[in-house]
């Protein structure tokens, strides 16, 4: 797999609206999990670089993923870490805040997800050519800023990451959510070792169904 850039990155997002979020404490469990939410039909995986060998696990993953799957880095903090997740086969990049990983990436042609909390930072993010922007912890502001922010920027593609349950998926999506990343929530301890993955996959199945298009709970 390569990377993509960031018009492919929205393209792909717009259509599953589901970024999973492993930020493991095992490779091999980190490994498994991602298995198991590809098997479920999560086909959008960020692996975190805190993780300890975190390009095993990204080269491990990206080797058996399908090709409409995309794998990408969590957690890149600066140029260096964009070099070492695109040479362990990650495809798009994902940060925390505006570091200079995001500028560099998008210099790269490497589609990303910036991190951003406030207004100012949301419109910072886009200025940089982000895909789209992680607002995290979104949690802490609540479906209702996402509602209000898009008023003075309709044209925002917001992904909404920290504390997001798939019971207030559907309210994110109808505030204007470009899409939905979980970790937590999802992943439970799947990327510990003797994770359940079958609680996972019971879990994966419901976010992947509420972040479906067609979900009849969705305006």
């Amino acid at each position: 797999m390569s990377t993509v850039d960031n018009a492919e990155l929205q393209e792909r997002l717009r259509s599953t609206r589901l970024v999973a979020i492993l930020r493991g404490t095992d490779v091999d469990a980190t490994v498994a999990a991602a298995r198991t939410l590809l098997q479920v039909g999560v086909l959008t995986l960020e692996i975190a670089l805190t993780l300890q060998d975190a390009e095993e696990a990204i080269a491990q993953v990206v080797q058996d993923a399908p090709a409409t799957a995309l794998v990408g880095a969590g957690t890149v903090l600066d140029e260096a870490d964009v070099e070492r997740a695109v040479s362990a086969g990650a495809q798009f990049m994902v940060t925390p805040t505006l570091s200079a990983s995001v500028p560099y990436a998008v210099s790269q042609g490497i589609g990303v997800l910036a991190g951003v909390y406030t207004p100012t930072e949301i419109q910072r993010g886009h200025d940089l050519g982000s895909a789209a922007v992680k607002l995290f912890p979104a949690s802490a502001l609540g479906s209702g800023f996402l509602r209000a922010v898009r008023d003075p920027f309709p044209q925002a593609r917001i992904i909404p990451v920290g504390g997001v349950r798939v019971d207030t998926v559907a309210e994110y999506l109808a505030a204007g959510a470009f899409g939905i990343g979980v970790g937590g929530p999802l992943v439970g301890d799947a990327t510990a070792p003797g994770g359940d993955l079958e609680a996972l996959a019971v879990r994966a199945g419901a976010f992947v169904q509420a972040c479906a298009p067609d979900d009849p709970r969705l305006p």
